[in-house]
C-alpha cells in the first residue's frame, strides 16, 4: 500500500531524493528502507529504478543485509506465484555488493543455488563479474540452466566468470559459442504500397496484413483520409490497429493538428492519442488544454497518462503549468515520470527549477541524477553530492560523466 506522500515512507516508496536525505536524520527509518525493498513500491516494475537508490540508504544508515535475506527465503517464496517477489531484493543486494558490501552476495548465492527466482540471482551475480563471488555456481548454471537460460546468462562472452565457467563447463562453452556464431536476424523488408489514397483506405479497411503498411503509407503521405480512418479506428479500443494509427499519426506531424485539436475536445476514443498530438507539435493555444489534461491525471493518480501533458507542456514553457509540475512532482507513484518533470521545470520556471535539479542528485531514476548533476547549482553540498556520484562504482555511466564534468575542478 502506497503511503501518503507528506511522511518518509512514502516519500521513501517513491524514491524521492528528499526522503534520502530526510532519513539520516530520522529514527527508525531504517525499517522504512526495508519495508520498502520487500514490499516493492514501483508503478511499473518494468522500467521503474530503485535497487541502488535502497542500497544507497542501507549503506548511508549502516543496516545490516540480513532482513532482505530473511525476505528472500521467507516460506511463500515456494508458493505465492508472484514472478517479481524477489527482484528488487535481488536487485539491491547485488548493488550492495558494488557498493563494496560484499557480504551482500552471500544470500544471493545461496538463493541462487536454491531459491525459487534461483536464476534471477545467478544472472546478477554473473553480472558482477567477479569469480570469487560465485564458488560452485558454475556447476549450478551448467546442471540448471535449459537452452534459453544459457543464451542470456553468457550475453557478455568477456565477462571473467563466463569465460571460468566456459573452461570448465562444456554445455556453458556451447552457449558461449552459439552466442557468438548465430546469425544476425535480418529486418523484414516491406515494399511500400502503391495506389492512390481511396485505394489504400479500402485496402486497411480488410484488417489484413497488408492492412497495416497501407495504413502506415498513408501516414507517410500525411493524407488526410488517414484521420478519417482514425475517427474510425480509435474508439475500438486498445489493439492492433489502434497501435499502427497512432504510428501512421506520428509520421504526420504538425499535419495532424487541426484534427488532433477537434479530437481532444471530444472526439469519442481519440483524446489520447490527440494529447499526443498535441504534446509533440501543438503551440501556445493548446497550452490550456494541456494543462487540464495533466490536473485530470493527477486527479486520477494516472501517472502514466501524464507524461505526454508534461512533455507538451515543457516543449511550450508554460507558465501556467509550474504549480502541477510542482505537484506531480511529489505526488507521482512512478518515478519514471519525474525526469520529464525535471526538464520541464528547468523549461518553464529555471530558477524555481534550481532546487528540483539539487534535490534529483539523490533521486532514485537515473536520468534524474543525470539532469541534476548537469543542472544543479554548484553549492557546497551540491559539490560533495557530484564528488560522491563521479566516483561511485555502482553509479550508472551517464550520471558519472555529468558529475565528472561538473567537479572536476575540484576533485
Amino acid at each position: 500500500m502506497t503511503q501518503p506522500v507528506d511522511t518518509l515512507h512514502g516519500q521513501l516508496q517513491r524514491g524521492l531524493g528528499r526522503a534520502a536525505r530526510r532519513a539520516a536524520r530520522t529514527r527508525g527509518s531504517g525499517e522504512f528502507v526495508y519495508d520498502c525493498v520487500r514490499r516493492d513500491p514501483r508503478w511499473d516494475r518494468q522500467v521503474e529504478s530503485r535497487s541502488l537508490y535502497y542500497a544507497r540508504l542501507i549503506v548511508d544508515l549502516e543496516l545490516p543485509v540480513h532482513p532482505l535475506s530473511d525476505h528472500l527465503f521467507d516460506p511463500a517464496d515456494a508458493d505465492d506465484g508472484d514472478e517479481w517477489r524477489a527482484s528488487l531484493t535481488i536487485d539491491t543486494l547485488t548493488d550492495l555488493v558494488r557498493l563494496s558490501r560484499r557480504e551482500a552476495a552471500a544470500p544471493l548465492r545461496r538463493y541462487a543455488a536454491d531459491g525459487a527466482h534461483w536464476f534471477e540471482a545467478l544472472d546478477a551475480l554473473v553480472s558482477l563479474g567477479d569469480p570469487a563471488l560465485v564458488p560452485g555456481l558454475g556447476a549450478v548454471a551448467a546442471a540448471r540452466c535449459d537452452e534459453d537460460d544459457l543464451h542470456w546468462l553468457v550475453d557478455d562472452p568477456g565477462n571473467p566468470v563466463i569465460r571460468q565457467w566456459a573452461a570448465e563447463y562444456p554445455v556453458i562453452a556451447e552457449a558461449v559459442s552459439r552466442r557468438g556464431s548465430g546469425p544476425t536476424p535480418r529486418a523484414r523488408e516491406h515494399a511500400r504500397p502503391t495506389g492512390s489514397d481511396g485505394e489504400l483506405v479500402a485496402l486497411a479497411h480488410q484488417r489484413s496484413d497488408a492492412s497495416v503498411e497501407a495504413i502506415l503509407e498513408l501516414g507517410r503521405r500525411r493524407s488526410p483520409a488517414l484521420f478519417d480512418l482514425a475517427e474510425e479506428f480509435l474508439p475500438e479500443g486498445a489493439g492492433r490497429w489502434r497501435g499502427v494509427i497512432c504510428r501512421a499519426l506520428r509520421e504526420c506531424g504538425p499535419a495532424a493538428l487541426p484534427s488532433a485539436r477537434r479530437w481532444a475536445s471530444g472526439t469519442p476514443g481519440c483524446r489520447k492519442v490527440a494529447i499526443a498530438i498535441l504534446a509533440g507539435h501543438g503551440t501556445a493555444q493548446d497550452v490550456p488544454v494541456l494543462v487540464d489534461d495533466l490536473a485530470a491525471a493527477l486527479k486520477a493518480n494516472a501517472w502514466g497518462r501524464a507524461a505526454h501533458p508534461v512533455e507538451g507542456l515543457g516543449r511550450l514553457r508554460a507558465g501556467a503549468a509550474v504549480s502541477l509540475l510542482k505537484e506531480a512532482w511529489t505526488a507521482t507513484e512512478y518515478a519514471y515520470l519525474r525526469p520529464r518533470l525535471l526538464t520541464a521545470l528547468l523549461r518553464t520556471a529555471p530558477h524555481t527549477a534550481e532546487a528540483y535539479a539539487a534535490e534529483a542528485l539523490w533521486d532514485c531514476e537515473e536520468e534524474a541524477r543525470r539532469i541534476g548533476a548537469s543542472m544543479a547549482p554548484l553549492t557546497e553540498d551540491n559539490g560533495l553530492r557530484l564528488r560522491r556520484l563521479a566516483t561511485c562504482a555502482a553509479e550508472e555511466p551517464g550520471v558519472v560523466s555529468a558529475a565528472v564534468d561538473r567537479s572536476a575542478p575540484d576533485l
